[in-house]
């Protein structure tokens, strides 16, 4: 089915949804070597044909795999890249919770030698998600900016890269060509997780950065801002690509604070996307002020509808913060889904999935009602 307009939809979702519990266990079993992998991916394609089915049923318009074809919303895309590889960086993470805070180790990635994309690496699971809906299907990859965050320039072989302006164009161009093979399969709605630019947001954070990684938190938005316009320069002109941002997401925990004011000019003025998904469910986002720096022509998806809890929200509390969130910036130009993906990793979710489809079904409804539509 198709509309009259282009992604982002005034209804819309990050992506992730909860796993079923039998592609848990057969992702289990596959690991313990007691499933061979054609046998798993029967599993897994069954259960996005579903997970397809339910997105369309409850009216949204824009349809994902769920992320059913990985453990983690990251790793699975960026340990397919020519020499990177897991480690344990030395730079803590406070996951923080309602009922307090832990801390560990942060799980990162690192560069061994010269980057490179031997296969392509989601284009075929692009490539069946569209085959299984009639909505706009949509993937979502990391941001490139990902695989520099947690472990800076000491997380970059110094022999494959002793000048870090090789490391940012090697990684831009890999991008491209998966986004390039993503186009010519037929994507035309792409999204990039940013987590690192609201991180920026935090002033714990921001020292951090400078402690932890030697990096200067004020330079780092401008670094991250041209290398994701050089990962999508090649885009075909009708390929919408939006940007989501959260300061994490892992069974309700988070690990930033701080609204966007920060970053906002560079984000919304310096990056080449239609749209930013924006986290916007509790204070810890800060107000709706910096949406006036977002120029004509770009789209807002206001993420109010919390996937950290299973409380439903109601219709009246959404609408009176996207009528807020109006004061900056024109109702046209906004839109409405859930704050983050419901499973970024396998495991990671708050609620059941009957839960998590009541408050995707609230995001099409209300949504109806705002602007009415939810296309």
């Amino acid at each position: 089915m198709t509309t009259g307009r282009k992604a982002p939809f005034r209804a819309d979702h990050v992506g992730s949804l909860i796993r079923p519990q039998r592609l848990v266990d057969a992702r289990t079993a596959h690991k313990e070597g007691r499933l061979a992998a054609d046998e798993l991916k029967g599993i897994q394609h069954e259960a996005i044909r579903e997970v397809a089915a339910m997105q369309e049923a409850i009216g949204l318009h824009s349809v994902t795999d769920g992320e059913f074809n990985r453990g983690a919303w990251h790793a699975d895309f960026l340990l397919k890249f020519a020499n990177v590889v897991p480690y344990v960086s030395d730079t803590p993470m406070q996951f923080k919770s309602d009922k307090g805070t832990s801390e560990s180790k942060a799980r990162s990635l690192k560069i061994v030698g010269r980057l490179g994309r031997p296969d392509p690496i989601f284009v075929d699971d692009f490539r069946f998600l569209a085959s299984a809906t009639t909505r706009t299907p949509k993937i979502t990859l990391p941001s490139p900016s990902v695989l520099h965050f947690r472990g800076g320039r000491d997380a970059v072989d110094r022999q494959a890269y002793p000048d870090m302006e090789q490391f940012w164009e090697d990684l831009a161009h890999v991008y491209a060509l998966e986004i390039g093979d993503l186009a010519e399969a037929g994507c035309r709605y792409l999204q990039l997780d940013e987590v690192n630019f609201a991180y920026l947001c935090d002033p714990r954070l921001r020292e951090q950065v400078q402690s932890s990684i030697n990096e200067d938190p004020d330079a780092l938005p401008k670094t991250y801002a041209r290398l994701i316009n050089e990962s999508i320069a090649g885009k075909p002109d009708d390929m919408v690509v939006c940007m989501h941002l959260c300061r994490g997401n892992f069974a309700g925990n988070w690990l930033a604070e701080g609204g966007y004011e920060p970053v906002a000019d560079i984000l919304f003025n310096s990056i080449d996307v239609d749209g930013y998904f924006l986290e916007y469910d509790t204070a810890r986002a800060g107000g709706f002020e910096p949406l006036r720096l977002v120029p004509k022509g770009k789209t807002v998806v206001l993420g109010l509808v919390t996937t950290k809890k299973s409380e439903i929200e109601t219709k009246d509390e959404l609408k009176r913060r996207v009528e807020e969130a109006s004061n900056f910036i024109p109702l046209d130009q906004l839109a409405l889904s859930p704050q983050c993906g419901f499973s970024s990793g396998v495991g990671g979710s708050t609620m059941d999935i009957e839960h998590q489809n009541s408050k995707l079904r609230l995001v099409v409804e209300t949504a109806e009602e705002i602007w009415g539509t939810a296309a």
